[in-house]
C-alpha cells in the first residue's frame, strides 16, 4: 500500500511559514528588505499591536505590474536570482523566492503596488487564497498591509509574547536596517505614533543619533580599515559609554544586518582592557567585500551568513577598532558636561561635523559666545590669580615600570606585606621568570611620552590612601593608584613575556599530574603535537592520567598547573591553542599581584614617580580589566558647583 503523497501548497506553506516567519517583527524584515531591494529611498512602517493585527510597509520603489504582483505570492517566484550562477554572488536582500508565499499562507494581505507605467493594482489575499485582482489608481511604489496574523494557526498565535515584547523586536529590527542603509528614510509607528525617523541622508552617525540620542552618539568614534578582500568602517563608542549586553552590537555585510558572534568577539578583542569586565560597547560595523566571498543561504532567515577567509576579516575589525580608540581621548568626566562646555582637543573635528550635521553653524557660534560670556562676567579673579604654577612631571631615568621597584611606593609596599603569601609568590615569581630589578637608562636624554594624550599633572594629596588628586589647568583628577600601577605593570610584563624565548624551560623536582576520562585522553591523544608546539609535554602516568615534568620559563611558579589546565581545555574545546590570550591574562595576574593596593598612603615624591609612568603608559586610562584609572572634574563645572558661574 502507498503511503507517501506530494503535500499541497496551501500545507506546504504553512510548514515553511514556521521557518520564516517567527514573530511580526520577521514580517517586517521580509517586506521592508522586498522595499529596500525594489529601490525604494523612503520607507513606512506602521503596526497596530505590535504587528499581531496589521503591519503596513509603504515604499516609494519602482513598484510591480498586475501580472508581478500576482505571481510574486507563488511560492519560489522571485527576480533576484535567475541561474546558478546569480546563487553566489547574490547582491539582494530576498531572493529565496518563499517569504510573501509563507506570509499570505497564515494571514490576509492586501496590496496596492504601481510601476508607473501602468495602472496600478489592487491584489487581495485570505490564508494564501487570491480573493481579488483588480485596476486601482496608485502612485508608483507599493503599499501592503498583513493583518489577523496566525488567524488561521492558533497553535502558533498562542507563543506569542506580550504586546511590548514583540514590539521591542520590531523595534530592534528597524534601527539595524536603519543602520544598514543610512542612505534611506525610515518612519516607525504604532498606533500612529512615531517611534523611529530617520532623514535618509546617507550619513550613519545621524541615525545613530536618531536611534541612540546625542548623549550617546558623541562618545562614538570611526573607524576604518581595509586588505586585500574586505573594507571595513563604523562606528564604536569609547569605553565610558557601555552597555551590559552584547546586543547593541551590529554588524552589515554588503547592507546586510546579520548575526555573528565572531565578529562580536573582534570588536572586543579590539577593546581588550579598555573595557570593565561584563559591560559591552555599542558599535556598528560595515563590511563591504565581494559577494562570491560570502554565502547567504545557510539560513531561512537569512540572520547568518557564511564567510571565506573570515579569521582576516575579524583580524581586520580588531586591529582597526583598536587603533580608532587608542588614538582618543577616555578620561571619563565626573559631572556630566552640558552642550556648552569644551569638548576635548582630539574629539573638536568629529564634534564639529556632528554638529554641523544636526545644529547648525549659527547655532554652535552663538552657544561659543554665550560660554565665553559666561566666564568672563562671572569667573572672579581670584580664581586664576592665586592657582598654583604648573611645573613639569618630574622625569625620571628608570625603566617605564619597572623603576617603582626601587622607589619608596615599591619598597613601602612590599616590606608591609613582606608576610603575606601573595607577596611571597609574586616574589618567587619574579626570581624564576628572572625579570630584572630596575637599572637606570644610558641615555641622558628624558624618555619622551607615548603620543596617548595623557595631561600633564602635578600631584597635590591624597584621598583615604587609595585615590591620588592632581591638577592642571583644566582642573583636577582624581587617580586611582592600584588601577594605574596595574596598568604600568602589565604592559611591562606583557613586553617581558613576549621576548622569552620558546626553548627556555623550568624543571621541576615534583612533577605536576593531571587527571582525565577516557574520551578526553583520546582527544589528548590526537592534539599532541598541538599541545607540544606551546610548551606543554605530556607523559603518560597510568591509563587515565600525565605528568608534565617541566614547562615554559615564563609560566608563573604558582599557576603553572592553572596555566597548563587551560591550555589543555583550549586544545580540546578547539582544537588549537592560543599562547598568545593565555600570555595576556597571565601579565594581567601577575600585574594585579604586583600592584600597590588601596589605603597605602605614599608621599608627593611617590606620586610624582607614578604618574610620571603612567604617561609613558601605551593606555594610561583603563587597567587591564577595563576598570578607569583616572577621572576629570574640569575647572568649569567646579566653579559652577560653587556658583562662581551661573
Amino acid at each position: 500500500m502507498d503511503i507517501i503523497s506530494v503535500m499541497d501548497d496551501s500545507l506546504s506553506n504553512k510548514i515553511a511559514a514556521g521557518e520564516v516567519v517567527e514573530r511580526p517583527a520577521s514580517i517586517v524584515k521580509e517586506l521592508v528588505e522586498n522595499s529596500i531591494d525594489a529601490g525604494s529611498t523612503s520607507i513606512e512602517i506602521a503596526l497596530e499591536e505590535a504587528g499581531l493585527t496589521s503591519i503596513r510597509v509603504t515604499d516609494n520603489g519602482k513598484g510591480m505590474s498586475r501580472r508581478d504582483a500576482v505571481l510574486a505570492f507563488e511560492r519560489h517566484a522571485t527576480s533576484k536570482i535567475l541561474n546558478e550562477h546569480d546563487l553566489f554572488r547574490i547582491r539582494t536582500l530576498g531572493f529565496r523566492g518563499e517569504a510573501l508565499a509563507s506570509i499570505a499562507s497564515v494571514s490576509k494581505i492586501s496590496l496596492f503596488t504601481s510601476d508607473g507605467e501602468t495602472e496600478g493594482t489592487e491584489v487581495q489575499i485570505d490564508g494564501g487564497v487570491v480573493l481579488k485582482q483588480s485596476n486601482a489608481a496608485f502612485r508608483k511604489g507599493t503599499d501592503m498591509t498583513v493583518s489577523q496574523l496566525f488567524y488561521n494557526t492558533p497553535a502558533r498565535l498562542k507563543y506569542m509574547k506580550t504586546i511590548q515584547t514583540e514590539l521591542g523586536h520590531t523595534i530592534d529590527l528597524v534601527n539595524r536596517l536603519a543602520l544598514s542603509h543610512p542612505d534611506i528614510a525610515f518612519k516607525l509607528s504604532h498606533h500612529s505614533q512615531t517611534i523611529l525617523r530617520t532623514s535618509g541622508s546617507g550619513d550613519r552617525r545621524k541615525v545613530l543619533t536618531d536611534i541612540y540620542g546625542m548623549a550617546v552618539a558623541r562618545k562614538m568614534v570611526p573607524f576604518a580599515g581595509e586588505n586585500a578582500d574586505f573594507k571595513v568602517d563604523g562606528y564604536v563608542t569609547l569605553p565610558e559609554m557601555t552597555r551590559a549586553s552584547k546586543n547593541y552590537m551590529t554588524l552589515i555585510v554588503n547592507g546586510r544586518w546579520v548575526k555573528s558572534y565572531a565578529a562580536n568577539q573582534a570588536v572586543l578583542d579590539g577593546l581588550h582592557t579598555y573595557l570593565p569586565i561584563g559591560r559591552f560597547p555599542i558599535a556598528v560595523i560595515n563590511v563591504e567585500t565581494d559577494p562570491f566571498l560570502t554565502d547567504v543561504n545557510v539560513h531561512p532567515s537569512k540572520q547568518h551568513i557564511r564567510l571565506s577567509k573570515e579569521g582576516e576579516l575579524f583580524d581586520l575589525i580588531k586591529s582597526s577598532v583598536h587603533e580608532a580608540v587608542k588614538r582618543s581621548i577616555i578620561v571619563p568626566d565626573a559631572v556630566k558636561k552640558e552642550p556648552v562646555q569644551r569638548i576635548p582637543s582630539e574629539q573638536v573635528t568629529i564634534w564639529n561635523e556632528f554638529r554641523n550635521t544636526t545644529v547648525g553653524k549659527e547655532q554652535q557660534v552663538e552657544e561659543d559666545k554665550l560660554e565665553i560670556v559666561k566666564k568672563e562676567s562671572n569667573v572672579e579673579k581670584d580664581t586664576i590669580e592665586n592657582r598654583p604654577d604648573e611645573t613639569k612631571p618630574i622625569q625620571t631615568n628608570y625603566i617605564q615600570t619597572e623603576q617603582i621597584q626601587t622607589n619608596p611606593v615599591q619598597t613601602e609596599y612590599e616590606t608591609s606585606n613582606e608576610n603575606s603569601v601573595e607577596a611571597a609568590q609574586s616574589e618567587k615569581v619574579m626570581e624564576t621568570n628572572e625579570l630584572p630589578v630596575a637599572e637606570p637608562i644610558e641615555a641622558t636624554e628624558p624618555t619622551e611620552p607615548k603620543e596617548n594624550h595623557f595631561p600633564s599633572l602635578v600631584p597635590v594629596g591624597q584621598v583615604h590612601g587609595t585615590y591620588i588628586i592632581a591638577q592642571n589647568e583644566d582642573g583636577f583628577y582624581m587617580i586611582d593608584q592600584h588601577a594605574a600601577q596595574e596598568r604600568i605593570k602589565y604592559e611591562f610584563f606583557r613586553e617581558k613575556l613576549s621576548k622569552v624565548e620558546e626553548d627556555e624551560r623550568q624543571l621541576l623536582l615534583m612533577p605536576l599530574i593531571f587527571h582525565y576520562s577516557g574520551d578526553d585522553m583520546v582527544k589528548i591523544e590526537e592534539c599532541r603535537e598541538t599541545l607540544n608546539e606551546v610548551g606543554v609535554f605530556l607523559e603518560e602516568f597510568g591509563p587515565s592520567s600525565y605528568t608534565v615534568k617541566e614547562y615554559p620559563a615564563w609560566f608563573p611558579a604558582g599557576e603553572a598547573s592553572t596555566l597548563i589546565e587551560e591550555l589543555i581545555e583550549q586544545v580540546l574545546t578547539t582544537r588549537k591553542a592560543d599562547i598568545g590570550k593565555l600570555r595576556e591574562e597571565t601579565a594581567i595576574m601577575m600585574s594585579c599581584k604586583r600592584s600597590i593596593k588601596a589605603n597605602h598612603h605614599l608621599s608627593i615624591v611617590d606620586m610624582e614617580r607614578l604618574l610620571n609612568d603612567l604617561s609613558l603608559a601605551e593606555n594610561p586610562y583603563t587597567c587591564p580589566h577595563g576598570r578607569p584609572v583616572l577621572v576629570h572634574f574640569s575647572t568649569y563645572e567646579i566653579e559652577k558647583m560653587f556658583k562662581r558661574v551661573m
